[in-house]
């Protein structure tokens, strides 16, 4: 019954925008209860929404591995691993993620962006190509991505 309330109160506090006091009402939450995979989807949440890229990483690599065949989760840990700085581990992070990640173009337009960063310029072209057949709103998109810079667009 507590970690209902404390979820809800949390889930409150993150549509108002309010992603600290969403974390502080999740860390009543300690033990098992902690781990839920819902608590854990929240904190993620307030984390991404801080912008706080490393902790984020780490709930979402939790997430990762309490539901291994779930795409979301692996698109957002290697999203925060790539803004952390950690870029080759956000690569390797899809590139072991559940086979259905292939199927969305934001798959390949991320993993153009990583490979980009690491210096692959031909694998990420090759990626872009693939997110952009997919779906051609990802060509604007590139367009003006900081990941992509210096890419022929």
């Amino acid at each position: 019954m507590v970690t209902k309330q404390v979820i809800r109160a949390a889930t409150g506090w993150l549509e108002l925008g309010m992603p600290d006091d969403a974390l502080e009402e999740l860390a009543a939450l300690t033990g098992e209860d902690g781990r839920e995979r819902r608590v854990l989807e929240l904190k993620l949440s307030a984390k991404m929404a801080k912008e706080d890229w490393q902790h984020a990483s780490t709930t979402a690599l939790e997430l990762c591995e309490q539901a291994a065949d779930e795409p979301d989760f692996f698109m957002s840990a290697a999203y925060c691993l790539h803004e952390a700085g950690r870029t080759a581990e956000a690569r390797d992070c899809l590139l072991h993620g559940p086979g259905v990640l292939v199927e969305f173009p934001v798959y390949h337009y991320n993993m153009a962006c990583y490979l980009w960063t690491l210096g692959e310029q031909e694998a990420a072209r090759s990626c872009l190509d693939k997110a952009v057949a997919m779906d051609e709103g990802f060509l604007e998109a590139a367009r003006t991505d900081r990941d992509l810079v210096g890419m022929d667009i």
